[in-house]
């Protein structure tokens, strides 16, 4: 499957444009991290793009997000390693492991395109390319900002050995090179 094929099969199945806005970014910012980590930026980028497949139909039942993502992953002919790694960006939930540089790569790249958008979003121009690491890695100290973003998820990229202010960077990087798509 290849990205072309993964963004048809995530708008056959999701509807909601912030999802859909959410996983462009994380497909991104998984790219990002492939070519930082010298890994397969193509299947990194492709395991960000379909990470919430199932996130319209399990969204009130997490005990099941990621789950039929993998069921259809499967059946569409998707590599393991992916079905493998959408399953763990929900691992807490479904009493599973983060195993593979992907699985820490795509927990802690699709949280943090949550709070790199808030923190856009308090800038006066909403733009991203107005948007300073520095920022993003400052607003990891407010717990009340962007309260619903998990930290520890995005503290995950120290265990790839990315430091949080140059994961922030990649992150704003990433994000800002498709900002149209974002609308940001």
């Amino acid at each position: 499957m290849d990205f072309a094929a993964g963004l048809e099969l995530l708008k056959s199945r999701v509807s909601d444009e912030r999802i859909l806005k959410h996983s462009l970014a994380s497909a991104a910012v998984l790219r990002a991290l492939a070519r930082r980590l010298d890994q397969d930026q193509d299947t990194w980028a492709l395991a960000g793009l379909l990470h919430d497949l199932d996130y319209e139909q399990t969204a009130q039942d997490m005990a099941r997000h990621g789950l039929l993502s993998a069921e259809v992953l499967a059946a569409s002919g998707a590599p393991a390693e992916i079905i493998e790694a959408v399953k763990a960006h929900n691992a807490e939930n479904l009493g599973l492991a983060r195993r593979t540089p992907l699985d820490l790569a795509l927990t802690a790249g699709e949280t943090i395109t949550g709070l790199v958008i808030a923190t856009t979003l308090v800038y006066p121009d909403k733009k991203l390319a107005s948007v300073k690491p520095k920022s993003v890695t400052k607003r990891m100290k407010e717990k009340a900002f962007a309260a619903s973003v998990n930290r520890e998820h995005i503290l995950l990229c120290e265990q790839l050995g990315i430091p949080l202010p140059e994961f922030s960077a990649l992150a704003v990087e990433a994000m800002a090179a498709i900002s149209d798509e974002l609308g940001l």
